[in-house]
């Protein structure tokens, strides 16, 4: 049965593997809106996640699509599940304090109380492991959020440890499963 997911797209060098992730979830059947946050932008275009999602990528808190509800919270209203891959240690912060500044945080704060937040942090190893991100994600989590990874191994920024984003099949497959 096809699920409606928000794929939110932080600013990470890891948001090129979003792409891959937007093309699993949709090759096996779900509906997939992207959002991307400014910082997103720096790192890729919208162009692969519209073309693979086969809809409108959602950039800016005033992205309106037709109709009189605001986009952000149309797609609030209609997901089954927010996947946030990458989750930056800024967007799991702003998560964790309600701070709603951008479409996808507007999107986590206004989500449909049914629906799944499923995170994929990617990282620096020792902001990951800072503990005011261990306690951003606790905050999460005592919400009913999932966290999937991260991983370990080399890191962009040169140091290897723990940080990467996870692998997109097992980012996927945790998605699919949270969906039943």
């Amino acid at each position: 049965m096809s699920k409606t997911i928000v794929l939110g797209v932080t600013g990470s060098i890891a948001a090129h593997k979003a792409v891959d992730v937007a093309s699993l979830l949709t090759k096996a059947g779900h509906s997939v809106h992207v959002v991307m946050t400014a910082d997103a932008l720096k790192f890729i275009t919208p162009l692969p996640f519209k073309t693979l999602s086969r809809h409108p990528v959602v950039t800016d808190l005033y992205d309106e699509e037709e109709g009189w509800k605001p986009t952000h919270i149309t797609l609030a209203d209609s997901a089954d599940l927010l996947l946030i891959a990458p989750a930056t240690a800024n967007v799991i912060a702003k998560l964790a304090a309600g701070i709603a500044d951008d479409a996808l945080t507007c999107i986590a704060l206004a989500l449909n109380p049914n629906a799944k937040l499923l995170l994929a942090p990617a990282m620096n190893g020792k902001m990951w492991q800072h503990p005011a991100t261990q306690q951003n994600v606790a905050t999460l989590k005592t919400r009913g959020a999932q966290v999937v990874g991260p991983d370990s191994g080399m890191l962009s920024c040169g140091y290897e440890g723990v940080g990467r984003l996870e692998v997109v099949e097992e980012i996927a497959k945790r998605a699919m499963e949270l969906l039943g």
